[in-house]
């Protein structure tokens, strides 16, 4: 099945075709580690970790996302806690993996850290000053935005009139306010390395392409992140990889994904209007988040609520609802076909609203089907659900959880079996009654053949 995927870079989208079928390289920026992940941290890792997910249906996928253990948030951060760069963002790093493995997201590849690939750093800012396209000025290594005539294409931007507009104060050492530094000087209280400019620390831009260069070569297929590192970062990246690469291309496919919101403003830590991943995982499960990130398309903005996770557990209620009345064994699943609609779905563009909805059409299926039917649909949905990263765990798993809930399985059951009493009594308004204190509850009972059957409502 053919991949499409929309390209920043070209402002399209086109079938994905990468420049090796026998080998796929993708690069995620991961996250700086000074702090915990809040949940718009959250959305590329979920995002891209599903890509990676398809991509590996069909090809050998080598999957990179870094991480940023020096920056200057770190510094302050050490600084505040009087500790070491080190103790600060192990810390972090381990916290980060954890909070995302519980959003369902499998570990890269490869996660290289800056820190390990600073003599790569070093070298790739050797050639940059020998190609003439960087230059040094008080102890500063700075690019030189005005020697790469492609500057601005990923961001649409004019350099001219990004220079002609300039109003910031110009530090005294850069020739143009859009040079960006690759290198700059450490004083003693801060971490730095020895250089051929001096005891310093790497540009936050220079660290991607060189990480790249080092662990998948000089042009990869895909360059994924959030919206907001489009300009400068990406762009960035781009001016000084292909400089240094004497113009081969540098990412053949740009993907970004849309800001998390909450009432309608950018989800930041600068503005405080943040929730951290580790305090939602401590009433809403996992599962339920990453449902909640994949409900909206990835390219579009997304208002973050409560809301956005309670609707999250209403349908995997339903998934798991209908799967619990059916035994499928791992082989089974493993062995099943994932329908061409959901396939189609994710791979037009990630279209995962429209996934989700045919996993739905299928939960249906599944509802109303005999059983002879019963295996093979229930195969179809968990496999549908596994390639989105949801459905892990069994249906007594789910809803055996210990999270907050208006009502809990055991008390449907008991309130099912008091109807199930009253109507053997053939006392029908205690049924009757029974039933709509039930549906009141959020919860939905279907009578068959084979017994009732409830699941809580969207």
């Amino acid at each position: 099945m053919k991949l499409f995927l929309h390209n920043t870079l070209t402002g399209n989208k086109t079938q994905f075709k990468p420049l090796d079928p026998k080998k796929v390289t993708m690069y995620l920026c991961g996250p700086t580690v000074y702090n915990y992940a809040h949940i718009g941290n959250a959305r590329p890792a979920v995002v891209f970790d599903l890509l990676a997910r398809i991509l590996r249906l069909r090809y050998k996928l080598i999957f990179a996302r870094n991480i940023t253990d020096i920056d200057d948030k770190i510094n302050a951060e050490a600084i505040k806690k009087k500790k070491n760069i080190g103790e600060i963002t192990e810390k972090y790093i381990v916290a980060y993996n954890k909070d995302m493995n519980a959003l369902g997201v499998q570990m890269p590849d490869i996660e290289p850290r800056a820190t390990q690939n600073i003599s790569e750093m070093v070298s790739m800012i050797e050639l940059l000053i020998t190609k003439r396209h960087a230059y040094e000025a008080e102890g500063h290594v700075l690019f030189d935005v005005q020697s790469y005539n492609g500057y601005g294409a990923l961001s649409r931007r004019n350099i001219k009139e990004m220079i002609a507009g300039s109003r910031v104060d110009v530090a005294p050492y850069k020739r143009q306010p859009q040079d960006f530094i690759l290198w700059k000087p450490s004083t003693s209280d801060l971490p730095g390395w020895e250089s051929p400019w001096g005891r310093g620390r790497p540009g936050w831009h220079l660290e991607c392409s060189a990480m790249i260069k080092k662990h998948l070569g000089e042009t990869i297929d895909i360059h994924a992140g959030g919206q907001d590192l489009v300009f400068p970062h990406h762009e960035n990246e781009i001016a000084q990889s292909t400089c240094v690469h004497d113009g081969s291309e540098f990412s053949r496919y740009w993907l970004h994904n849309g800001f998390l919101s909450i009432d309608n403003k950018k989800m930041s830590k600068s503005f405080g209007n943040y929730s951290l991943v580790r305090d939602l995982l401590g009433y809403a499960p996992g599962e339920a988040i990453r449902l909640a990130l994949l409900s909206a398309h990835y390219r579009q903005p997304l208002e973050w609520s409560p809301k956005k996770i309670t609707s999250a557990k209403k349908m995997l209620d339903r998934m798991y609802g209908a799967l619990r009345e059916t035994v499928v064994s791992k082989e089974m699943i493993k062995n099943s076909d994932i329908p061409s609609s959901i396939l189609e779905a994710l791979c037009d563009d990630l279209n995962t609203p429209k996934a989700i909805a045919e996993i739905f059409n299928l939960v249906k299926k599944l509802n109303k089907a005999k059983n002879s039917d019963k295996e093979i649909l229930a195969a179809k949905v968990y496999a549908s659900g596994q390639i989105m990263g949801l459905l892990g765990s069994s249906p007594d798993q789910w809803f055996s959880r210990d999270t907050e809930s208006d009502v809990s399985e055991d008390e449907i059951k008991e309130l099912i079996a008091q109807r199930e009493s009253a109507r053997i009594g053939k006392d029908f308004d205690k049924a009757d009654s029974i039933r709509r204190k039930i549906e009141e509850k959020g919860v939905t009972l279907e009578d068959t053949s084979s017994g009732v059957r409830w699941h809580y409502n969207d």
